[in-house]
């Protein structure tokens, strides 16, 4: 271990190295005066406590950890776990493969046992869906990890579909596959469907990891519509929403965190003829693979049927209705930090 200027060098365990600035050491200090017991909430401010921060002696071992003395007297010690970064929830991508083992739960379980819970959502948290078998209605589902996001919609909306509907958005017209409400400032990060009724034939649920298929476009495609936000927009007798998102978003380091696609509520690329013919090859290309076989779960929901899934994540449409009878299916949308939050507590 050594201590040079503002630099702690620590020398692992397992061999490697970590360099860090005693600024950082000092911020992060977790001791029972610089955070709060119960929720690890910093005490002090850090504008006022840093500037003067001087590390004057610094110890480490590899079973107590690095202690660091301050030149004010502070004492701040690092136990070894401190060091060990927490991974990543991981993300499993998928395409049509997975229907031979779709993440299926019954809902007695997941409402009375925690084990089973848990296990519930770690689907829903690394494929983007899961689904529930036997469930009540959406609300029930929702309250399981969070609160329903209420919107001009309400906070269930229902997706009434007939064969001989007059009203086109009740019609047995096939949906292509789609994330909701890209035109809210934020969108829906998820969504619950339950179905009610499902007398008629076809309609059958489709399901695309967006994730996945942004994997397969070439880099350029990715950055080109990453880089351009395009108008979404909805409106009618009571709402006016409008957002400029792109289709695709990626954090610092490239990887994608979420799309919004939606045919019915985009508008067009704003700039040079040549930059918006650039920006609709990529787009037709993304369009091109949503649309492959290979990436498609298509599944039927039948009564007592619900699932959730990432909004931003996972893209769903239908197939087209015949013969006769009707569909009807609840609907309502919550948050992602709320069902991430809720799986983290039961994997505590």
């Amino acid at each position: 271990m050594t201590l040079a200027g503002d630099i702690v060098g620590v020398e692992l365990a397992d061999g490697a190295r970590a360099e860090l600035h005693v600024r950082a050491l000092r911020d992060a200090c977790p001791c029972p005066e610089c955070r709060h017991p119960v929720s690890g909430q910093r005490l002090f401010e850090s504008g006022e406590v840093l500037p003067a921060a001087r590390a004057v002696d610094a110890r480490f071992d590899d079973r107590a950890g690095l202690e660091v003395t301050w030149e004010d007297g502070h004492r701040s010690t690092f136990p070894p776990e401190w060091f060990r970064s927490r991974p990543p929830r991981r993300q499993r991508r998928w395409g049509a493969e997975l229907a031979q083992a779709l993440p299926e739960h019954e809902w007695p379980a997941i409402a009375q046992d925690d084990g089973a819970r848990r296990t519930w959502l770690r689907d829903a948290a690394e494929l983007g869906f899961a689904l529930v078998h036997r469930a009540p209605d959406v609300e029930s589902v929702v309250r399981l990890f969070g609160a329903i996001r209420e919107t001009n919609y309400g906070r269930v909306f229902d997706v009434s579909v007939s064969v001989d509907a007059t009203n086109l958005a009740d019609t047995a017209r096939p949906l292509s596959v789609h994330t909701d409400n890209p035109y809210r400032v934020p969108s829906p990060t998820l969504q619950a469907l339950h179905c009610v009724e499902s007398a008629a034939e076809g309609g059958h649920t489709i399901l695309v990891d967006g994730f996945a298929a942004v994997g397969r476009l070439d880099e350029g495609a990715v950055l080109r519509l990453a880089a351009t936000p395009i108008p979404f927009a909805y409106r009618d007798a009571s709402a006016e929403l409008e957002s400029d998102v792109p289709v695709i978003s990626l954090d610092v380091r490239g990887e994608v965190t979420g799309l919004h696609l939606n045919n019915r509520s985009k508008g067009v690329p704003a700039g040079s003829a040549a930059e918006v013919g650039a920006w609709y090859d990529a787009y037709l290309a993304l369009l091109d693979v949503v649309r492959s076989p290979e990436l498609e779960v298509l599944l039927r929901l039948e009564p007592g049927d619900a699932i959730v899934f990432d909004n931003e994540r996972v893209l769903h449409g239908r197939t087209g209705f015949t013969g006769e009878g009707a569909r009807r299916l609840q609907g309502c949308y919550a948050d992602r930090d709320a069902l991430l939050s809720t799986l983290a507590v039961l994997e505590r």
